[in-house]
């Protein structure tokens, strides 16, 4: 759709791009005196509720070059310039918080910045000098296919303003000659005032998903999803709540898209490495003409860490420091990031013709790799490959167990179980002599016998014969307190300690298994290893 002519310009050669046959200074100049005229007429107008057919209205005024009664005179040929839901779009403005003379401000009082394409589209980008806004050329289908989106994107603004999708604010339309140029005015993703030193479009497919050479060799590349994994292999860590909230974001608007049969949207991811951030602070160029640094987005849940904080949080709690809304995060080499998202390019429905375009490339390629496929299928793998590869959470800290550490029953059956399985050739042996030996005493002093057998003398059982002295099953682990009862007389005791099914082991000298009645209270029994 675009592109780049030489034209004279006092004697000098420059190069300028065009799009549709207009050059890109004509087309600046049509949509900021388009833009200033409706805006401003529609302050006329009294506020009500946004109703049904509002979405449906489409207001057009023409614009000479000589002016007129109502319009300004200009230098750009005759153009007409059309409104698309007026009253719809100043809604989507007032619940982000902009107001009228702002958004006239950003879009009409200072000149326009011209982005460069990292995309395949065609299309030309242009940002406002404050960094708020951003102006796309779109095709016909894409803002027909907006006209139709909007009842839905006003019922799920309503119900959540805080989302990555993009933020519509208005749609417009050019006519010049015979042409037709088709413009959308959104958020803007990624700030100026912040260096990208990484910058990412992912899909979570594989199929042609690399950055071709000649984007390489820009200044500031946009590399894809097979890049993001070679470049960072172990992906991105965030705390805990902020995983969490950001993977909430993530699912409720991937939810969103699919109900609305859109697929093919990427996430624009950007990452700024805060170790570089004072060596890049003093380089010129990154906050504007005139190198000084733009104050912070105004625009409400504009930034990251808004769209993806809940209700519960205050905006203004973690955009007062100098993250300039990013999401902290960092590398698994503790390398510290600021990290700037948001989902674009979802102006893309399951069409007839986006149906073929798989359909032939499933019959090349894996129909499951390539980026256009089915709305339920693409958000399924979209999500997954965002949290497996791309974000992960930071894992907490383990505790150190202590050598004295207190153990639960289960884990005192499985260390049971495991020495029982090492020693079955042992308790065969020991299994001729005839008798079962048991435990007699808990009070500290731990004696063996045979009640079968009175003429053998007890003796200290070695380590390697631990395993058949007596089992310890946890379903047989009791204490009776109250009754005091005990089934034999020569145990003196107020315990009753029943040993079935275990091979740990108990010694004079090297005891691995304490065992502590609360006598205060008779309720309490401590095992500790």
């Amino acid at each position: 759709m675009s592109t780049t002519t030489d034209i004279g310009m006092g004697g000098s050669t420059g190069r300028e791009k065009t799009y549709k046959k207009t050059t890109s200074s004509a087309l600046k100049g049509a949509i900021q005196l388009g833009i200033g005229y409706t805006v401003g007429n529609l302050t006329s107008k009294p506020d009500r509720d946004v109703l049904m057919q509002d979405f449906y209205v489409v207001e057009s005024v023409f614009l000479p070059s000589e002016g007129s009664n109502l319009t300004p005179a200009h230098h750009y040929p005759d153009f007409r310039f059309k409104t698309y839901a007026p009253l719809a779009f100043r809604y989507f403005r007032d619940l982000f918080g902009i107001k009228p003379d702002d958004y006239l401000y950003s879009l009409v009082n200072e000149p326009l910045i011209e982005l460069t394409n990292p995309g395949a589209s065609g299309s030309l980008f242009y940002l406002t000098s404050d960094d708020e806004f951003i102006i796309k050329t779109v095709q016909h289908k894409e803002a027909k296919f907006l006209q139709r989106l909007l009842p839905g994107y006003y019922m799920n603004l309503n119900q959540n303003p805080r989302t990555l999708l993009p933020k519509f604010y208005g749609l417009y339309c050019i006519q010049s000659g015979g042409i037709n140029i088709r413009l959308v005015v959104m958020n803007n993703v990624l700030p100026r005032s912040v260096k990208m030193h990484y910058k990412y479009d992912l899909k979570g497919s594989t199929y042609k998903r690399r950055a071709s050479r000649k984007e390489r060799e820009k200044s500031c590349p946009t590399y894809k999803d097979l890049d993001f994994q070679d470049m960072h292999e172990d992906g991105l860590y965030f705390d805990m709540e902020t995983y969490n909230n950001l993977m909430k974001t993530l699912q409720r608007d991937c939810r969103v898209l699919e109900s609305f049969k859109i697929m093919d949207y990427s996430l624009l991811l950007g990452v700024h490495v805060l170790d570089h951030h004072h060596r890049d602070s003093s380089e010129p160029g990154q906050a504007g003409g005139d190198g000084r640094r733009p104050q912070g987005q105004r625009v409400l849940y504009s930034t990251a860490m808004e769209s993806i904080q809940g209700d519960g949080k205050a905006a203004e709690v973690l955009s007062t420091d100098d993250t300039m809304g990013g999401i902290p995060a960092k590398t698994h080499k503790e390398e510290k990031l600021l990290i700037f998202l948001g989902i674009i390019d979802i102006l893309q429905s399951y069409r007839f013709i986006k149906k073929l375009e798989h359909s032939w490339k499933a019959l090349v390629y894996d129909g499951d790799t390539v980026s256009v496929h089915r709305p339920g299928f693409y958000a399924s793998r979209f999500l997954k490959f965002m949290s497996t590869r791309v974000f992960r959470k930071n894992q907490p800290l383990r505790f150190s167990p202590s050598k004295r550490t207190r153990t639960s029953i289960p884990a005192l059956k499985f260390s049971s179980q495991e020495i029982l399985s090492s020693q079955t050739d042992e308790r065969s042996e020991e299994d001729t002599l005839g008798g079962a030996r048991s435990l007699a005493s808990l009070d500290g002093q731990a004696v063996f016998g045979s009640y079968r057998r009175p003429d053998l003398v007890p003796a200290t059982p070695s380590f390697y014969d631990c395993s058949s002295m007596g089992t310890i099953s946890t379903s047989s682990i009791f204490v009776n307190v109250d009754n005091q009862t005990d089934e034999r007389e020569d145990v003196g005791s107020s315990s009753t300690f029943t040993l079935e099914d275990s091979a740990i082991c108990l010694t004079s000298e090297q005891s691995t298994m304490d065992v502590d009645i609360d006598r205060d209270d008779g309720s309490v029994l401590d095992v500790y290893l």
